[in-house]
């Protein structure tokens, strides 16, 4: 995720609006009585440290299949059934999907109704059975209703389903996904997804992954499919509905480019998606291979939406970015979509990272040179927000997506590109996206990284620029 907003040489902005989950009323559906079943509940949260009522235990998602449809103008705006096929990580009596704001109407697991109780972000289910360790299973959800946003993380933005002129977009992190489908929400399971959108005839519907292509549903409808076969965490998920213009391409190395454009931002988008092969080329030659099998943007014409989020093979845009935002959403494909953080408590993983790719595309392209960017932000006044906390170490969620995660963080890599070389440091970010791709990482394992590639004791630089109080006394 980016601020839109920020300025080439960054004025630092102090961010941070925390976000809730919204409790709703309880829905009708009786819950079984645990000792009549064998087996044991999956927990109602996996614990992180952030939002440990994120996501949920007891088995593992695999799929997502959504076949929904919306209608923008009408009183029940979303509906559908979404249908998750999942493997059961122990005898499972029953187990819990988050799930926002949203009427569900009937569940079934392996095709025979179950019983549920839906409270707050809570969807908890019942299978008539329980379901055996290791064993494959599939729930349907009919559900629908009238999508609403949680407060977003940066000022003035908003998480998850956010309405516009002509549709709605969905910018789902960190929590956001949940305000559209039901959802194993955490960034521990990833799945593949389907995603069938009926939509009035003049709008199209965008999601992840290659487009299948456009269908009439009759009545003056049509049906666009998308097949995003990456393994998708279920924040970097997205749908877009509206009056887009679909343009298609593909990169040098020949994967599929999908454009979604707003036609009051093609004009001034032009440009930048023309830039989208040389950025993917970019990446690929800092990072290592393109690790998504889809690329392209979504460009809507949502002028207070402030920021730009990387939703996976199509980053999200509230109108025309210019280069330096896209090639951070474009590293993130790279650095959060493919290496995971294992707890949003190392968030750095993801937006330091994608920061000072930002600084180094930006250096390449003769805009300002990473040492320019590290000297701005190290001008900031010890007293700024900017200091207040390590950036290896946010505890509150308002700190997520706080300066010092993106430019502070940033320091650190140059810091550490400055200590092992230009050569090395290249090695050091092909190995970790080779190493890491599709799975969880940790800080403390690039760290090792950075010493193991380097054979230098590189923690120093970490404890003083990632894990440090404070502003350091030298740049």
């Amino acid at each position: 995720m980016f601020e839109l907003r920020k300025p080439l040489i960054p004025a630092v902005v102090v961010a941070g609006l925390i976000a809730g989950t919204t409790g709703c009323s309880p829905l009708d559906g009786a819950a079984a009585v645990d000792a009549q079943v064998r087996g044991t509940p999956g927990a109602e949260g996996v614990g992180d440290s952030i939002f440990p009522q994120a996501g949920n235990g007891g088995y593992d998602a695999a799929h997502y299949a959504l076949d929904l449809t919306v209608a923008p103008k009408s009183k029940t705006v979303l509906s559908g059934t979404s249908t998750m096929t999942a493997k059961a990580t122990q005898d499972l009596s029953r187990f819990n999907l988050d799930l926002l704001r949203l009427t569900v109407k009937k569940v079934t697991v392996n095709g025979v109704k179950a019983t549920f109780r839906h409270k707050g972000t809570e969807l908890t289910i019942t299978p008539a059975t329980v379901i055996a360790k290791g064993k494959p299973f599939k729930v349907a959800i009919a559900y629908g209703g009238n999508p609403q946003s949680l407060p977003g993380l940066i000022p003035g933005s908003q998480d998850g389903w956010i309405k516009t002129d002509d549709g709605a977009l969905v910018m789902g992190e960190p929590l956001g996904a949940m305000t559209w489908y039901p959802v194993n929400n955490t960034v521990h399971d990833p799945a593949t997804y389907e995603v069938a959108v009926t939509v009035p005839s003049g709008l199209t519907a965008v999601s992840n992954g290659r487009y299948v292509g456009k269908k009439s549903a009759g009545a003056g409808k049509n049906t666009f499919r998308w097949n995003n076969k990456n393994q998708t965490i279920p924040y970097a998920t997205t749908l877009a509905v509206g009056k887009f213009v679909l343009q298609t391409g593909k990169t040098k190395s020949g994967v599929p480019i999908v454009n979604a454009v707003d036609p009051r931002q093609r004009a001034a988008s032009r440009e930048i998606l023309g830039k989208i092969p040389t950025i993917v080329e970019w990446g690929e030659k800092h990072f290592g291979p393109y690790p998504v099998d889809s690329a392209g943007a979504i460009i809507d014409h949502a002028p207070k939406v402030p920021a730009a989020l990387e939703t996976i093979g199509r980053p999200l845009y509230g109108r025309a970015p210019n280069s330096t935002v896209m090639a951070h959403e474009y590293a993130h494909q790279w650095f959060g979509d493919s290496v995971r953080f294992s707890d949003w408590s190392q968030i750095w993983l993801n937006e330091g990272f994608a920061t000072y790719a930002m600084w180094m595309w930006d250096e390449e392209q003769g805009l300002a040179t990473t040492q320019k960017w590290f000297d701005s932000v190290y001008r900031t006044p010890a007293d700024n927000a900017l200091w207040a906390f390590p950036p290896g170490k946010p505890t509150k969620a308002k700190e997520l997506f706080d300066d010092a995660v993106y430019y502070r963080g940033a320091m650190v890599l140059h810091k550490v590109r400055q200590a092992v070389g230009d050569k090395v440091f290249g090695e050091i970010l092909k190995t970790w996206t080779a190493e890491h791709k599709n799975r969880t990482a940790t800080i403390e394992q690039f760290i090792a990284l950075t010493e193991q590639k380097s054979g230098k004791k590189t923690r120093p630089i970490f404890d003083v620029w990632l894990f440090g109080k404070g502003k350091p006394a030298t740049p």
